[in-house]
């Protein structure tokens, strides 16, 4: 029956996904849910519920599922495809929220029994993808004390029955950056009258591929990525606009201050050698993931009740994370769920059009989940 509800309810959230801060009808599902179980919940956003259920003892643990999917056009064949043009859940939210809500039924049997000591909150977070949900939610609610936030993620890279993390760093900050170039015009007959963003935007380049080998430790893993340039209006002008974007992955952000600083020291020293304007300006992402070394060793001790394999990895993923945020509001932990099965075919990757799993996996998801809360239970 379990696997049944994980099934129903995961393949329902695929067949129907919405975009970050778009999740009304999600929303409205979790929430039918939720009423089914009988389990109290509020919702501070426009999206996204916290349910929670109440133990006899004064510790609380949070867990948390992402409710929100991507704007990528389905490939796959299955009879649950999604049914929302250019939208799709490809990164395994309808996954971690199918599993959370199956974790909230087991609880909610403690609960009923008198078994329960630990007050659990459940998570259903929106906008992971963009706009930084999680940021958003731990300012509009107050938790209080928690002794310790968990969060699972699928993961395709690695086979089925096994969980990866590793202590401190496990996803890199994200942080994007944008030049402006505002130039002078002249024909090139005439080309020293004007005042060239393409002049400019090579020196800008130039600065930047010299930033991780001149100013940032050789020990530590940052990456500054150039992704689009452009410069220019027509063959025989002097370029009078120009534009460059890119993203900054660090696990440091001592290092991502001295990123910033040294792009802000490229856009002076540029105004003054080329006598163009620049404009730079920086979104801010999400932080590192970093957890907490006794939330990581009481998730690692969960996983020895459970039939996972636990592999500990030498480096952190430099694609970001917006449960980084969580480890405002308490100790964290988060970890990858294997979800690889290529007699299924299931192969690809997070973010492309055909990604898939089989939804058994999800139980193992929620098998971690009882024993880290077991951990807690002994602990209160």
């Amino acid at each position: 029956m379990e696997l049944q509800f994980l099934t129903e309810t995961r393949r329902h959230l695929h067949q129907h996904p919405e975009l970050s801060m778009e999740e009304f009808n999600t929303t409205a599902f979790i929430k039918s849910r939720l009423d089914a179980l009988h389990i109290s919940y509020e919702c501070p956003l426009p999206t996204g519920v916290i349910a929670k259920i109440e133990g006899s003892g004064s510790t609380a643990v949070g867990f948390r599922a992402d409710i929100d999917a991507l704007p990528i056009l389905e490939e796959n064949t299955c009879d649950y495809k999604s049914t929302v043009d250019h939208v799709m859940h490809a990164c395994g939210h309808d996954g971690h929220t199918a599993m959370l809500l199956g974790f909230a039924g087991r609880v909610k049997q403690l609960a009923d029994s008198g078994r329960l000591n630990t007050t659990v909150y459940f998570i259903f977070q929106p906008s992971e993808e963009t706009m930084a949900g999680a940021n958003q939610l731990i300012s509009a609610y107050d938790f209080g004390p928690l002794a310790g936030i968990y969060g699972l993620h699928m993961m395709p890279d690695n086979e089925e029955g096994t969980i990866l993390s590793k202590p401190g760093p496990l996803t890199a900050s994200a942080t994007e950056y944008r030049f402006f170039i505002s130039g002078t015009s002249a024909h090139v007959a005439n080309k020293e009258q004007g005042q060239s963003a393409g002049e400019a935007l090579a020196f800008i380049l130039n600065q930047l591929s010299q930033l991780q080998h001149y100013h940032l430790p050789g020990l530590r893993q940052n990456i500054v990525h150039i992704g689009k340039f452009s410069a220019g209006e027509a063959i025989n002008t002097v370029p009078s606009t120009g534009y460059l974007e890119g993203t900054i992955r660090t696990f440091d952000m001592a290092n991502l201050a001295v990123v910033k600083e040294q792009m802000a020291r490229i856009r002076t020293a540029c105004e003054t050698l080329t006598g163009v304007s620049v404009e730079l300006k920086f979104a801010e992402g999400y932080p590192p993931t970093i957890n907490d070394e006794a939330a990581y060793q009481l998730m690692q001790q969960a996983a020895g009740a459970t039939d996972l394999t636990w592999i500990e990895k030498d480096d952190p993923y430099l694609f970001g994370e917006d449960f980084a945020f969580y480890s405002g509001a308490a100790p964290t932990a988060f970890a990858f769920l294997g979800c690889r099965n290529e007699a299924k075919g299931f192969v690809t990757g997070l973010h492309t059009a055909t990604f898939n799993f089989d939804e058994a996996i999800l139980l193992k998801g929620i098998d971690l989940f009882e024993a880290i809360l077991q951990q807690h239970e002994v602990q209160s």
